[in-house]
C-alpha cells in the first residue's frame, strides 16, 4: 500500500474537505435508512422517525468526531466513521413493538454501560469474547431479521403486490449484487447504493414514490419535537429483551476491536503490532456513542469498516479527514429534504437493500470466525451454537418446554447462539489446557523464583530436555528486556505457564508501560545490523520461539511467548 499521509500527518484542506465528503456521501444512506426501516417496521410514528433520523446523524457526526480526536481514554484516535449498525435492526424492532422509543433507549443505555465495563478491563476478557463467539452471533443475526427483509418486499398497496413490487425488488437486488461481484476498487463500496438507486428509478414510473414529503420538506431545518409520544412505562419486556441487546452490543463491540486493529495496519507506513490502547479507546468511543443513543432513544450505532477500505485505497489516513467526516454528518442533520427522500425510498427498495446488507453481514461473521482459527473444535462450536440459535428461534426445539418469560428469552436465536458459543468456549479453554501461575515482584530475584516455577512444572509435565532449556532460555531473556524497561517503581509480574497440543506459552502480565518487543523484533528482522544492548535477548527468543505477541493495554502489558514442544 502507498500511504501517502499517516495518521498524524495533514493532508491540504481542500483534499480533506474532498475525501470527507465522498465519505460522507457514501455512508449516510445506510446511516439513515437503519432507523427508518427500524420504526417503519415496528410501527414507530412519523414524528418519532424524523426525529429519530436527526438524532443518528447528530450523534454518528459527535462519536465519529471523538474516534479521530480522543479526549482522554475515549476514541481511538483513527479515522473510523460510526455509524447504525443492521446488526441491530431486530432487537430494535422488538423494542419499538413492545414498549416503544423509551424501552428502546432505555435498553441502548443499559447496554452501553457494558462497552465501557469491557473498554477499561479488555485484557481480562480477550479469552472469552474471541472472533469466533463474535462471528456466530453475526451469522445469527441474519437469521432474526431476514424475515422482516422479506416482508418489506410486499409491504405494498394490493394494486402493486402482483407485478410492481417484485420487479422493483428484484432490480434493486441484481444491480447490487451483481455490480458488487463486477465492481472493483472504490466503486465497490458504492454498489449498495446504486442498487438503491436503480431499485428509485423503477419504483418511479410505477407509481410506488410518493415525492410530495420530499418536495415539502425544507432545505435547512430542524426536526418538529411536537410530534414525539414516549411511553415511559417499562415492564419485564425490558429483562427479556436486555439479554439480546447486551449480545449484539458484545458483537458489535468485538467488530469495533477488529476495525480498530486494522485501521492501525493501513494508517501508518511502518508495520507495527496493534496497540490495544487504540482499541481500547475505540470500544470507549463506540459506548459513548451508544450512551448518547439510548440517551435519545434511538438505534444504537457502531465502527463502519468501510474506513478501512477506503483508506487502503485513498492512501490518506490523516485524523483530519475524520473530523471532517463528523462535521459533514452534522451539517446533514439540518438537511431534512435529504433525510426525507432517503426515508421515502419505497419498501420493496428497502427490503432488496436489506437483503442484500444481510447476505453481506452473514459473510462478515464468516470472516470473523475464520480469522479466529477454524480447526475441528471451532467448527464444533460453530455448528452447535449456529443450529441451536436457528432451532430456538423458529421455534423447533421443545417450543412447548419453554413459556412464559422464558419462551421470550429463548425465542432468540442471538441470545441462545451466543450463550452457547460462550459456554462452550469457556469450557474448550478449561479442559484443553494445562495452565499453572505463578506471581512475585519484577527485580534482580525474579529470575530464580520464575525459573524455579517453569523448572518444576516442566519436570512434572515431563517435557524433553532441549523443550526445557529452550523455556529457561525464553523466561530469562523476556525477563531481562522487562526488567530493563521497568525502573520506576515496583512492578508486580504474573507468569502463567500453560501448554496446549504442541506448545507451551509463557505469558507474562506486567503492570507497567512497556515499549512493545513485538516490534522491537521486527525491527531487529528488518535491520539486522543495528545493535543494541537488548538485542541479544532479542535475537535468541526470536530462534528458540515460534511467536513473540506483546499486548498493550492501559492497565497492562500482556507478553507472550511459544515455545515448540
Amino acid at each position: 500500500m502507498n500511504l501517502q499521509y499517516q495518521v498524524n500527518e495533514n493532508p491540504p484542506t481542500l483534499l480533506s474537505i474532498g475525501l470527507a465528503s465522498q465519505m460522507v456521501l457514501l455512508t449516510i444512506a445506510g446511516i439513515v435508512l437503519t432507523p427508518a426501516i427500524v420504526i417503519q417496521a415496528g410501527g414507530g410514528s412519523e414524528g418519532y422517525l424524523e426525529y429519530a433520523v436527526f438524532a443518528v446523524l447528530i450523534i454518528s457526526g459527535l462519536s465519529t468526531i471523538l474516534q479521530a480526536r480522543p479526549v482522554w481514554r475515549l476514541g481511538s484516535g483513527h479515522v473510523l466513521m460510526m455509524g447504525t449498525s443492521g446488526a441491530f435492526i431486530a432487537v430494535c424492532i422488538s423494542a419499538i413493538e413492545h414498549g416503544g422509543p423509551f424501552l428502546l433507549g432505555l435498553l441502548v443505555l443499559t447496554s452501553s454501560l457494558v462497552q465501557f465495563a469491557f473498554a477499561a478491563k479488555l485484557s481480562l476478557l480477550r479469552k472469552i469474547f474471541t472472533p469466533t463467539v463474535g462471528g456466530i452471533v453475526l451469522m445469527l443475526i441474519p437469521v432474526t431479521v431476514m424475515p422482516i427483509a422479506f416482508d418489506m418486499m410486499s409491504a405494498v398497496a394490493v394494486e402493486h403486490q402482483s407485478f410492481n413490487a417484485p420487479i422493483v425488488t428484484l432490480i434493486t437486488v441484481l444491480v447490487g449484487v451483481g455490480l458488487g461481484i463486477r465492481a472493483k476498487g472504490l466503486l465497490r463500496l458504492w454498489t449498495p447504493i446504486i442498487g438503491i438507486l436503480a431499485g428509485v428509478c423503477v419504483a418511479i414510473p410505477l407509481g410506488m414514490f410518493d415525492a410530495t414529503k420530499v418536495n415539502a420538506a425544507s432545505w435547512i431545518g430542524f426536526p418538529s419535537f411536537n410530534n414525539l409520544e414516549f411511553n415511559f412505562t417499562v415492564d419485564s419486556t425490558f429483562w427479556v429483551l436486555l439479554p439480546s441487546f447486551v449480545f449484539v452490543t458484545i458483537i458489535g463491540m468485538v467488530e469495533t476491536i477488529g476495525d480498530s486493529i486494522a485501521i492501525q495496519r493501513v494508517s501508518q507506513r511502518e508495520l507495527k503490532a496493534p496497540d490495544y490502547r487504540v482499541v481500547q479507546g475505540a470500544v470507549a468511543a463506540d459506548g459513548f456513542g451508544n450512551l448518547l443513543s439510548g440517551l435519545m432513544c434511538v438505534v444504537p450505532n457502531t465502527t463502519y469498516s468501510s474506513s478501512i477500505a477506503v483508506t487502503e485505497l485513498t492512501g490518506v489516513a490523516s485524523r483530519r479527514i475524520g473530523i471532517f467526516i463528523g462535521i459533514g454528518f452534522l451539517i446533514a442533520a439540518f438537511v431534512p429534504k435529504l433525510q426525507t427522500l432517503i426515508v421515502s425510498i419505497p419498501t420493496p427498495v428497502m427490503g432488496g437493500y436489506l437483503f442484500i446488507i444481510l447476505g453481506m453481514l452473514f459473510v462478515v461473521g464468516m470472516k470473523m470466525v475464520a480469522r479466529g482459527g477454524l480447526d475441528y473444535r471451532t467448527g464444533l462450536i460453530v455448528g452447535v451454537s449456529i443450529w441451536l440459535g436457528v432451532g430456538f428461534q423458529f421455534q423447533y426445539i421443545f417450543p412447548n418446554l419453554f413459556v412464559g418469560f422464558w419462551g421470550e428469552l429463548f425465542q432468540n436465536g442471538m441470545t441462545v447462539g451466543g450463550l452457547t458459543a460462550i459456554f462452550l468456549t469457556m469450557l474448550w479453554h478449561i479442559t484443553s489446557s494445562r495452565t499453572r501461575k505463578t506471581q512475585t515482584v519484577l527485580n534482580v530475584e525474579s529470575l530464580a523464583v520464575l525459573s524455579e516455577f517453569i523448572e518444576k512444572y516442566s519436570a512434572a509435565w515431563k517435557l524433553p530436555e532441549t523443550v526445557q532449556q529452550n523455556l529457561r532460555l525464553a523466561n530469562e531473556e523476556t525477563l531481562s528486556l522487562l526488567r530493563n524497561q521497568s525502573s520506576e517503581g515496583v512492578r508486580n509480574i504474573q507468569l502463567s505457564f500453560r501448554k496446549e497440543l504442541n506448545i507451551i506459552a509463557l505469558e507474562y502480565l506486567v503492570s507497567a508501560n512497556l515499549e512493545n518487543i513485538e516490534d522491537k523484533i521486527s525491527i531487529l528482522q528488518e535491520a539486522p545490523n543495528e545493535i543494541n544492548e537488548d538485542d541479544f535477548s532479542l535475537k535468541i527468543l526470536r530462534h528458540i520461539s515460534t511467536q513473540v505477541e506483546h499486548q498493550k493495554y492501559f492497565d497492562l502489558d500482556i507478553v507472550t511467548v511459544k515455545v515448540k514442544t
